[in-house]
C-alpha cells in the first residue's frame, strides 16, 4: 500500500536509513488516528520527514490514501503499537521530536498501568531521541497530565520547555477538533532531551 512503510523485520531496530534520509529531521506521531496531524505537519514541512504509528487497519489505509491524494511523500504510516514500536523498532538517537497527542487516558484507576506513560516508556523515548530532541504530550484529561507530569518529573532527565497554544505551528487532532468544540482545555507538556556538552581536557 502506498504511503504505508513496512519494516524488514519486527524483532529487531530499524534502521535509520529505511525511515528517512539521514540528513533530514525524523518526527514520529504516536496514535496518528485519521492522520489530520500528520498531513498538516507533513505539508508545512517538506524538509522533514514523517513516520505515524497507528494499529489500527482502517485508519492505516484511510491516512496512507491521503498521503498518496496529497502528493505527500515525507510522511508514511506504520501499522503497530506505539509502545512496541518506541520500545523495540525505533532506533536510537534518530529521532527529533515524537508526538504523543490525545492517547486513551485510561481513567479508572485499576487500568492506570494500561497508560502509555510509563517510566519503561520514557527510557525508550529518551533512547529514541537526538541529544536537543523533544517529546510533546497532550491530553484534555487533567488527571492524566498530573499522572505523565509525575512520571515525567520522577524520571529526572528531561528538560521542561514552554508550550503554549502559539508557541509554534502545531495543527490539531481529530479528538482535539471535537474536544474543543465541547468546550473543553489541552493540557501540553513539552519534554527536551539536553544536549550534552562535552568535557574538556
Amino acid at each position: 500500500m502506498a504511503g504505508e512503510f513496512v519494516p524488514a523485520h519486527y524483532f529487531q531496530k530499524i534502521d535509520r536509513s529505511e525511515i528517512c534520509s539521514d540528513d533530514r529531521p525524523l518526527e514520529i506521531d504516536l496514535g496518528c488516528g485519521d492522520g489530520l496531524f500528520l498531513l498538516g505537519m507533513a505539508k508545512e514541512f517538506p524538509e522533514r520527514d514523517f513516520l505515524g504509528v497507528e494499529r489500527l487497519l482502517g485508519r492505516v489505509r484511510k491516512v496512507c490514501k491521503k498521503l498518496t491524494r496529497n502528493g505527500l511523500k515525507n510522511a508514511r504510516v506504520l501499522r503497530l503499537e506505539s509502545r512496541y514500536t518506541v520500545e523495540w523498532l525505533l532506533p536510537d538517537a534518530c529521532v527529533s521530536r515524537l508526538h504523543l497527542l490525545c492517547p486513551d487516558p485510561w481513567p479508572k484507576l485499576r487500568h492506570h498501568r494500561r497508560r502509555l506513560v510509563q517510566t519503561g516508556f520514557l527510557d525508550a523515548v529518551w533512547n529514541s531521541l537526538l541529544p536537543g530532541g523533544e517529546f510533546l504530550f497532550m491530553t484534555d484529561h487533567d488527571e492524566y497530565f498530573e499522572w505523565a507530569s509525575e512520571v515525567v518529573k520522577n524520571h529526572n532527565r528531561f528538560e521542561i520547555l514552554e508550550w503554549t497554544e502559539d508557541s509554534f505551528f502545531y495543527p490539531k487532532t481529530d479528538f482535539q477538533i471535537q474536544w474543543e468544540a465541547e468546550g473543553k482545555s489541552m493540557f501540553r507538556l513539552r519534554c527536551r532531551k539536553p544536549v550534552l556538552l562535552q568535557s574538556e581536557g
